[in-house]
């Protein structure tokens, strides 16, 4: 408790709800607050990211001693975090970094693996030898992390041929358009790197109209419980995906009450969460059907 036995407030800023991942990062992080009544908790969505910006400047002004902020992208957040850190305000960041070390602590999916993981996955199946699609995130660290790595893995090995890669802005309907364009170019494709559960499905949508989902399969990440499901049943169009929980923001809040608490104490500044490789063998271990997400 701050002195005079005043509650600490504290803000969490998040992108809005405009896939199944964000949902449930939101989802998670209110479940969270719940837990700590004796904080005053503001919970923001923004849309962009000049709408976050504004959000900041609000809970700054409204005085918050700390700040849980999951960027909607990385560099035009960083100036503002840097500037409210050099304010005073402490900050935890979650999942989509800042371009510089502004943030108290870091945490986030072991991405640079997630990218490793995936395309070593999608190499082993194609037997070193294919014609592939990428669908890139929102412009963030999450997003660099994961392609250039995915990158170096596929560059070792001179018979995977990436004969696209796009921003599918891990949206169902970006993702549905960008690979609707990509097969009309593309007529021989083997697999789509989705990189995200919510780009799979809209890149289905578009293979479906295209009469060609019957001979691409796609490699997604998050753990979208109706992915997670079809991987169990075997669905030939989705072998496999990496885990990139949403429930990260909750553990965001839980690490930020625990350094307020303790005056501020930063053990450990970058926290990486293990992330796995979901397959038909072991997907009933990441299969909960009343999940949100």
């Amino acid at each position: 408790m701050p002195e005079g036995g005043k509650k600490f407030k504290v803000g969490v800023s998040v992108p809005a709800a405009d896939h199944g991942w964000t949902g449930g990062a939101l989802y998670w992080a209110t479940e969270a607050t719940k837990k700590y009544p004796d904080i005053e908790w503001t919970i923001e969505t923004a849309d962009t990211p000049s709408d976050q910006i504004n959000d900041l400047d609000t809970l700054a002004t409204k005085g918050v001693d700390a700040l849980v902020i999951l960027a909607t992208e990385s560099a035009p957040l960083t100036p503002k975090a840097k500037e409210l850190k050099e304010r005073g305000i402490f900050i935890v960041n979650v999942d989509r970094g800042f371009t510089e070390p502004v943030a108290d602590v870091f945490l986030a999916g072991d991405n640079k693996a997630f990218g490793k993981m995936s395309a070593e996955y999608m190499v082993e199946k194609l037997g070193g030898k294919g014609n592939i699609l990428i669908l890139r995130g929102i412009p963030s660290t999450v997003d660099t992390d994961r392609y250039d790595t995915a990158m170096e893995v596929f560059k070792a090995n001179p018979g995977i041929k990436v004969l696209d890669s796009q921003p599918g802005m891990w949206n169902k309907d970006t993702s549905y358009k960008v690979i609707q364009s990509m097969l009309v170019k593309h007529p021989q494709v083997d697999a789509i790197w989705s990189s995200d559960d919510d780009m799979s499905e809209g890149a289905e949508q578009a293979l479906k109209e295209a009469g060609r989902d019957k001979n691409i399969w796609m490699l997604g990440g998050g753990g979208k419980k109706e992915i997670v499901k079809r991987i169990m049943d075997g669905d030939p169009m989705y072998p496999a995906l990496v885990t990139y929980p949403p429930s990260m923001t909750a553990q965001a809040v839980d690490k930020c009450v625990e350094l307020l608490k303790n005056g501020k104490k930063v053990d450990q500044r970058e926290i990486l969460i293990k992330l796995d490789v979901v397959t038909k063998d072991n997907a009933k271990d990441f299969y909960f059907p009343d999940s949100v997400y």
